[in-house]
């Protein structure tokens, strides 16, 4: 390493600070060249175009943009259906749940969050406490680290669709029980016929395992391509393992070049 390249780390390092970032995802093998290289100048990021509007997009994120009154506590499963078409359709049935205990403790529903008619597709557990407030999916630390690892694989999170296995949040962050799992599992279900991405990727142990019903570990599920209700699944390690564990990064980053290869044919 010369001194160009640790100015260049000390420049990028004060750059994202500034910006309240303090956790970086990087490419390993281009350490030194794209990401840093990038700074003060337009983003080496393939620069693709959304498929939605973005107005359509604060309309399915947010829960402004709908009006609570249309909101209907439904306490069946099968209060929703193909009648909905539409993911807003499908937002405006289930907002109001009740169909758990979870439903009492939420601060917000949090539906999910980005492009309607996305390719890819990840899936976590259930919100943590910073997505109960804000009523959206990975938007704390770890869901700065999941829109650094989108990023790497040279997609913006506009392009992708995230989401929650659980709508609501589980008491201090506790894994889901069987019986919530099971009142809120056939939502994502309607989610996923509604976006028809062309992959799913299961972020974490507990996504995986309760996605494809198996006790398999971590280790056993990843790298490779699992069927989920006819869609193709892939897991990895969770955004919040990795900011335990920074060692598994090199890891995750196998795995999310696995994921665009399979995705578009792509090499990373």
């Amino acid at each position: 390493m010369n001194s160009k390249d640790i100015k260049l780390i000390a420049d990028f390092v004060a750059q994202r600070l500034e910006m309240g970032e303090t956790e970086w995802f990087f490419k390993p093998e281009s350490l030194f060249t794209n990401e840093f290289n990038s700074i003060g100048s337009p983003s080496h990021m393939s620069e693709r175009k959304s498929k939605q509007k973005v107005a359509e997009n604060a309309v399915l994120r947010g829960h402004p943009a709908i009006e609570k009154e249309s909101c209907t506590n439904n306490d069946s499963n099968d209060s929703f259906s193909a009648a909905q078409k539409s993911l807003q359709e499908l937002y405006s049935t289930v907002c109001g749940c009740m169909r758990c205990p979870l439903g009492q403790s939420r601060t917000k529903f949090v539906f999910g969050d980005g492009n309607p008619q996305a390719d890819i597709m990840f899936i976590g557990e259930a919100p943590g406490a910073d997505e109960d407030r804000q009523g959206l999916p990975f938007v704390g630390r770890a869901g700065q680290l999941l829109t650094k690892m989108i990023k790497a694989i040279e997609l913006h999170r506009e392009d992708v669709y995230i989401g929650n296995i659980l709508k609501c949040r589980p008491p201090g962050n506790r894994d889901p029980k069987q019986e919530e799992i099971e009142k809120c599992e056939p939502i994502l279900i309607r989610q996923i016929e509604i976006i028809k991405p062309k992959i799913i990727c299961a972020l974490g142990r507990i996504s995986g395992q309760t996605l494809l019903r198996t006790k398999s570990s971590l280790t056993a599920l990843r790298g490779k391509v699992h069927d989920y209700r006819g869609f193709k699944l892939m897991v990895t390690y969770h955004p919040a393992a990795l900011l335990r564990n920074p060692k598994w990064k090199s890891a995750a980053w196998e795995d999310l070049k696995f994921l665009r290869r399979e995705y578009d044919g792509m090499e990373l």
